[in-house]
Parts: structure tokens; C-alpha cells; sequence
């Protein structure tokens, strides 16, 4: 998630560079059609071309809306994950007597923490952190969850024992939960917990399901695929048929243009269409990014750093003094 006060014009015309490399050929292409090889015939009429912008900003707004929601809901169930596992780590913490129980299921919980994240930052096919024009970009942030195995990061938490068990098994992330519901009947059976103080453990951890649950559904939920390809399509198709509609309205600006642009007005037209073909493309690639809050693009939902804060929290409310560092911004992104 970038967090400064803005992207710099710099970096997003680096960002979007290969698509103004592309619309500067097809805004160029009908000009020397038209004016050095006198096919003056390569026009459209302007009331075609502007129905298809019309239709084209309506479909590219409508697939940013609902891009933009995939991200506030992302960013909703992570909110609320950081707020149940605070609630948690105050019930383990005062509800069982023995400490020893209660840093256990904590830690625990710091081990499902990381699966989950670990789960979400997995690639699937059709996410595009990875495409060239995204990939490039990744030098300015670290994704932590591709630099550091994952059985590493579960030793911190979890036994040997513990971390066995999830070898075999096809998500660890609901073995995780498991073994805190067997924890927590444990601990009940042994009578370490009062009975309410046990329901309340047990909705919880449902809690905490819903809320993988949902993490999951967005994650391997994509984008329709047949609005997304509709969306480019309808683009593609705008950006090479434009210069054709404003070919005849430039070069009648030399009626009333005199000196040394007269004859020469309808060269104006390759910045122009550029400019107006950069915006559908760049509102594309910016919904593009925008369409899977959890790939490791720069515009993700920063769950490394919301696990980072869960742990120092709870760790706080155990006593600790030892804390990980707080996860900082690289050029003002925060994964």
C-alpha cells in the first residue's frame, strides 16, 4: 500500500511507459497516412468514435469500482482480523491461570497469522504483480513473504512437534485453527476455563474462520474474467480508431490558423490523442492493480505489517520486552 501523500508524476509515467511508447505509434500511424501518403480517405466520422469513448468510460469505470471494493473489502477483513485477534490475545491473556497456556494459544495464533499471509502472497494465474511493468516496479519495496521461508518463520511460534503435523496437511491455516480448538477443550476438560469463558474462546476462533474464510474467498476469487476482457478490448479498439475521428477536425484548423503552422495543425493531433488514449490505459493498468489486494503489488492491503503490529500487541499484553521491530514504509510503500 503506497502511503505517501501521492504517487510522483515521475514514477507513474515510468510505471505506464511501454503503453505511451505504444499509443505514440498509433496516434503517428493515421497522421502519415493522411497527410504524407494523401489518404485522405482514412477518416472516420467523429460521432462513432465518441459513442465508443462514451461506452469505453462507463465499462473502464465501472471495472475500477469494483476493483477499488475488492480492496476495501480485503482491507475490511483484515481490519477486522486485527481487531479479533486483540480481543484474543485479552482473553487468553485473563482468562486462564496459568501463563503457560495462554502464551501457547497466543503464539499459536501468531503461527496462523503468518500461514494465512504466506497463503494470501501466493501466485495464481491471473494476478499481474508480476508482469513486467508491475515486476520492475518491485525494486522500490521488499515482499517479506518471498524473501523468508515459511517453516522458518513458524519455528518462531510453533514446536517441532506442531510443525510436523501441518507438513502433510493440504492448509495449515485451518490446522492452526484446529489445534487451538483442541487447545481450548483441553484447557476446558481440565478445568482451566469456565464453561462461559470456554463458549466465548470457541466463538472466536469460528470468528477467526469467517474471516480466513473470506480472506480466501477473495483471494482465489477473481475479477470476472469476462469484464476484464471486455474492459480491454473495448480500450484497445478506442485507442487505434480515435486518431481516425480527429484526423478531418485538426486539419480544418488550418483554415483559421496563419504562419508557420498553417498546413500543418493536423500534426497537433499525435500529443493530443496521446494524452486521451494515456488516460483509458492508464485507468486500466491502475484497476489492474487494483483487482487483487493480496498479490504483492505496491497497492496491496499491508498484511505483513498488520501481523507485525498484532504480534507486538499481544506480545505486550504477555509482558514481553523483546519486541520485533515495527515494519516501516520503503518509498512509502508498506507491504
Amino acid at each position: 500500500m503506497h502511503i505517501g501523500k501521492a504517487y510522483r508524476l515521475s514514477s507513474f509515467l515510468y510505471w505506464t511507459r511501454r503503453d505511451l511508447y505504444l499509443l505514440v505509434i498509433l496516434a503517428s500511424v493515421p497522421v502519415v497516412m493522411y497527410e504524407v501518403c494523401g489518404w485522405k480517405w482514412a477518416v472516420l466520422p467523429w460521432t462513432v468514435v465518441s459513442l465508443l469513448g462514451t461506452a469505453t468510460a462507463f465499462i473502464v469505470g465501472f471495472k475500477n469500482t469494483q476493483t477499488y471494493n475488492r480492496t476495501r473489502d480485503a482491507q475490511a477483513v483484515w481490519t477486522s482480523i486485527a481487531t479479533t485477534s486483540n480481543l484474543w490475545g485479552i482473553m487468553c491473556r485473563d482468562y486462564f491461570r496459568d501463563p503457560a497456556i495462554a502464551r501457547n494459544l497466543i503464539y499459536r495464533h501468531f503461527a496462523w497469522l503468518t500461514a494465512l499471509r504466506y497463503q494470501l502472497r501466493g501466485e495464481r494465474v491471473w494476478e499481474v504483480a508480476d508482469m513486467q511493468h508491475n515486476a520492475e516496479y518491485q525494486r522500490y519495496y521488499t515482499i517479506h513473504e518471498r524473501t523468508c521461508d515459511l517453516d522458518g518463520e513458524l519455528a518462531k511460534y510453533i514446536s517441532v512437534d506442531e510443525r510436523a503435523k501441518l507438513t502433510a496437511v493440504r492448509s495449515k491455516t485451518t490446522q492452526l485453527l484446529a489445534m487451538q480448538s483442541a487447545a481450548v477443550k483441553a484447557a476446558y476438560g481440565a478445568e482451566a476455563v469456565l464453561p462461559a469463558q470456554f463458549i466465548e474462546l470457541q466463538r472466536t476462533l469460528n470468528t477467526f474462520f469467517a474471516q480466513q474464510a473470506q480472506s480466501e474467498s477473495i483471494k482465489d476469487t477473481p475479477y470476472p474474467r469476462q469484464y476484464s476482457i471486455i474492459n480491454t478490448i473495448f480500450v484497445r479498439v478506442f485507442c487505434v480508431l480515435l486518431p481516425f475521428g480527429l484526423l478531418q477536425g485538426f486539419d480544418e484548423l488550418n483554415r483559421s490558423t496563419p504562419g508557420l503552422m498553417h498546413g500543418f495543425m493536423v500534426w497537433l493531433l499525435v500529443p493530443f490523442c496521446v494524452i486521451i488514449t494515456w488516460m483509458y490505459t492508464s485507468l486500466v493498468q491502475v484497476g489492474e492493480s487494483t483487482e487483487n489486494p493480496f498479490e504483492g503489488s505496491a497497492n496491496d492491503v499491508p498484511i505483513t505489517q498488520i501481523c507485525r503490529a498484532i504480534e507486538i500487541d499481544l506480545r505486550e499484553m504477555l509482558g514481553e520486552k523483546e519486541l520485533p521491530p515495527v515494519i516501516l514504509p520503503e518509498n512509502d510503500i508498506i507491504l
